[in-house]
Parts: C-alpha cells; structure tokens; sequence
C-alpha cells in the first residue's frame, strides 16, 4: 500500500513538471517576443540581441525579389530613439523546440506583418528567421483555422490527397530534407 502511494505521488509530481515546464516555455517565447517588439520600439538593442540568434536573417520582397538583411544590420539599421511602432503578438505556437510566431508592427500609414521561427537553443527561445511584409493598417493576417495536424497515429492511408502517392519513409540518416 504504501508503495503505491509513493508509485501515485510520483506520477503526480510527474505530470506536474510537465505542465510547469510546458508554461515556461510559454512565458519564455512571449518573452523572446516581446524583446523583439519593445526592443525594436525602443531602439534598445540589448534587447533585440536577446530576442535574436546571432545568426539569424530577415527576408522580404523588394521589387520582385528576396531581399535579405543580417539581424546585425537590422538592429544597428533600428533609430536610437525607436521605431515608434504600436506592436501586437497575433499569435504563437510550438513543439519540442521548434516554434513560430505572427506578429504586427504598426505605424501611421502601414504596418509590418511578421512570420518569426523560433528555435530553443541552450534552453534559451531565439528568433532564427523572420519574413516580413508591409502592408496597409487594415490588412488582416489570413488562417486557415486549423488548430492543430491529427496524430500520426490516427492517420490512414485514405487520407492521401487525390492524385498523390505516400512519401518514401525516410532513412534513419536522413536530415529532413
């Protein structure tokens, strides 16, 4: 009896670390963001240094063709006064360390949308790519309203689209791509 009372406390103490580290990652990624957001409406750049990886980089459309700026540039490229946006997480998500967010930066005539890749690096949320688009105030960020893919475990083999074959099963070597 008493070993299923010690076997049931840890269980318990379990599953509570997993939802105390789920919140913190939470709290980490709203963080990350949000050094991104006051930094870059602050002109502080210690805090877009936190919010960034080192080797991140920005990419748009200029003209019909990518533009790509180093986060370096970016944030010396930041007035030292700020940007004097009005800023909005529109939202975020994640799994494991990987994770992505949508965020706006709003100015008197326009506003930037932006899609930011996170990774959890050294147990630290960075921002490892950010695409961006300006575009008017009024513009909404179009979802598709799909919250979440189904388990892999409650896929079949009908679920395959029209017209297209089942993927090869990657080697265990395979990196992804």
């Amino acid at each position: 009896m008493k070993c299923n009372k010690l076997l049931l406390a840890c269980i318990l103490m379990l599953g509570f670390s997993v939802k105390v580290s789920a919140q913190s990652d939470d709290d980490a990624i709203k963080e990350t963001l949000y050094n991104y957001l006051d930094g870059g409406a602050s002109g502080d750049s210690a805090k877009l240094n936190r919010a960034f990886h080192y080797a991140a980089n920005l990419r748009s459309l200029s003209n019909g063709r990518i533009a790509e700026i180093p986060v370096k540039r970016f944030i010396a490229s930041v007035p030292a006064g700020g940007a004097k946006w009005k800023s909005n997480i529109v939202s975020y998500s994640y799994a494991g360390t990987a994770g992505t967010a949508v965020t706006e930066e709003e100015f008197d005539t326009f506003k930037y949308v932006d899609f930011l890749n996170l990774l959890k690096i050294n147990g630290e949320w960075k921002i490892v790519s950010r695409v961006f688009s300006k575009v008017d105030k009024g513009t909404l960020v179009a979802a598709n309203g799909t919250t979440a893919a189904p388990a892999a475990s409650t896929l079949k083999a009908g679920n395959t689209p029209a017209g297209k074959k089942p993927a090869a099963k990657p080697k265990p070597s395979d990196d992804g791509w």
